[in-house]
């Protein structure tokens, strides 16, 4: 199944089940007031609101209970290792660089707090004394297969080991350790391709940031969902208009923090969840939803480049695979950044690599790789799990979907400081949170002991300033051959698009 098609699924089924725990609860609550007293109809339905938004509003779509299913990519080896008494050390004399992404596969098996509060693995680097720790965190009552993101610590893996504690679980057995050796990517030449402003920043801010080349494409205004403008006094065409000025002004200004100049970025001004219906009409104009637009042009105003398609400014599909071809083969990249195809669900992101990869059909210019990222999960919407500055452990995968090659990059905390500030520049991550979501979150961290980093409100905030960078490697030989593990999921959103013009 296509991602995007799982994440309506999941959410359907999620709904349905909150919606008959409510009509339990109040046939309950009825059944008290009538054989009892209704005096206690109130308190307990305020009880157990508390309990849910303390403990069961995530939104999680799939048992904790059960494994992770990753197979790894023959790029990725498997290190011998000696694990006792919670200590970790490399068995023997093995070539280990810093830069090598470590991935330790640990089978956890959760405490009855652990069903409270989040579960953790502590990473101590070196000796029992030393500072440099981690801490990466799971879903509420985990149990079995778990990946934790050790990239960065080889210095300490070949000199003293790692000790392994756990907060509120345990681990059993002895783990796996996996080394995936990479070039350095950031010595290329890099594209990297938001969907909308801010999923350059979210998804590899560190990684432009270090960047020897790079130049930043984003794809669509983002000018829909403009509630917040609309408060401004503005109706809803001045406020989908407004917003989508400021985003596009945001996909190119905002980069230069990380060094990337406005000259090496793009913003094409397509519109926010249409591209898949675009690409089921590849000749139409397609408007947008709620600015009163057929024309691109007025996003691309900040632009530093002309494009052959500002001639008609056309929303089309056809003229999304032509601006792409023609940068493409301008600054020839080495390194292509996009989304994951089955990780991320959002329909603009899955539309936004189908996209590039039908480009790259009319291009002379080929890439040599493809590095993926997920900025939004579809099993689970708290994923990188624990708090800022944290590492990344291994989204979710219940499933078995083919041989997976990760690549992570290690930020220092002025790096991580830096993509804060980023995020805080970015018109979307600084819209102030709802009183629902604002109360929800002071309950969890009364209740359920979860903190909020102070650089912003939004939740990303959160999830995107980490220890690490993750991504997924594929080679543009099996990509354009068919022979990717990715190869399936193209095929599937295909079929999807084409049968109902959505890509959902």
């Amino acid at each position: 199944m296509p991602a995007s098609s799982r994440k309506q699924a999941l959410l359907k089924r999620h709904r349905r089940h909150k919606r008959l725990s409510l009509v339990l609860l109040l046939f309950f609550c009825v059944a008290l007031g009538v054989f009892s007293s209704f005096w206690w109809v109130l308190p307990l339905l305020a009880l157990a609101w508390l309990f849910h938004e303390a403990w069961f509003s995530d939104h999680l779509f799939y048992t904790p209970d059960a494994d992770y299913a990753y197979a790894f990519g023959a790029q990725v080896e498997r290190l011998p290792i000696t694990f006792s008494e919670g200590r970790l050390t490399l068995a023997g004399e093995l070539p280990l660089h810093d830069d090598d992404t470590l991935i330790l596969a640990v089978c956890l098996k959760s405490k009855i707090l652990g069903r409270f509060f989040d579960p953790a693995i502590r990473i101590h680097a070196g000796t029992d004394t030393d500072t440099d720790t981690d801490t990466q965190s799971f879903e509420r009552g985990a149990q079995g297969l778990r990946y934790l993101n050790l990239t960065g610590s080889s210095k300490a893996l070949r000199e003293n080991g790692w000790r392994l504690s756990g907060r509120h679980c345990r681990v059993e057995g002895t783990p796996e350790l996996w080394r995936a050796a990479h070039p350095d990517y950031r010595q290329k030449r890099l594209l990297i391709i938001a969907p909308h402003a801010d999923d350059a920043e979210l998804a590899a801010f560190g990684l432009y940031s270090q960047a020897k080349e790079c130049w930043i494409v984003t794809l669509s205004a983002g000018e829909i969902e403009a509630g917040h403008y609309r408060r401004m006094g503005l109706d809803g065409l001045e406020a989908a208009r407004l917003k989508g000025r400021l985003r596009a002004w945001d996909s190119l200004a905002v980069p230069a923090w990380g060094g990337i100049p406005a000259e090496r970025c793009l913003q094409l001004g397509y519109f926010c969840l249409q591209l898949s219906v675009m690409r089921a009409h590849p000749e139409d104009a397609i408007a947008s939803r709620e600015a009163g637009l057929c024309d691109t042009r007025p996003f691309r105003c900040f632009n530093r480049k002309c494009l052959k398609s500002d001639g008609d400014g056309a929303p089309s599909w056809n003229n999304l695979l032509g601006d792409l071809a023609e940068f493409i083969t301008d600054i020839a990249p080495q390194v292509i950044v996009l989304p994951h195809p089955y990780f991320d669900p959002h329909p603009d992101h899955i539309a936004a690599r189908q996209a590039v990869l039908e480009a790259l059909e009319k291009t002379a210019w080929q890439p040599e790789t493809l590095l993926h990222y997920a900025n939004h999960l579809h099993d689970n919407d708290r994923w990188p799990m624990g708090e800022a500055h944290t590492g990344v452990s291994l989204p979710p995968l219940m499933e078995n979907i083919g041989p997976l090659t990760p690549w992570s990059l290690s930020l220092d905390m002025a790096r991580q400081r830096d993509k804060a500030m980023a995020l805080a520049m970015t018109h979307d991550l600084t819209t102030p949170l709802s009183a629902k979501r604002r109360l929800r979150r002071a309950i969890q961290r009364l209740f359920a002991g979860r903190s909020h980093p102070p650089y912003g409100e939004n939740e990303f905030f959160r999830k995107a300033v980490r220890r690490h960078e993750l991504f997924w490697v594929e080679s543009w030989t099996e990509a354009a051959g068919g022979e990717s593990t990715y190869a399936g999921f193209r095929k599937e959103q295909t079929q999807t698009v084409n049968k109902d013009g959505l890509g959902l």
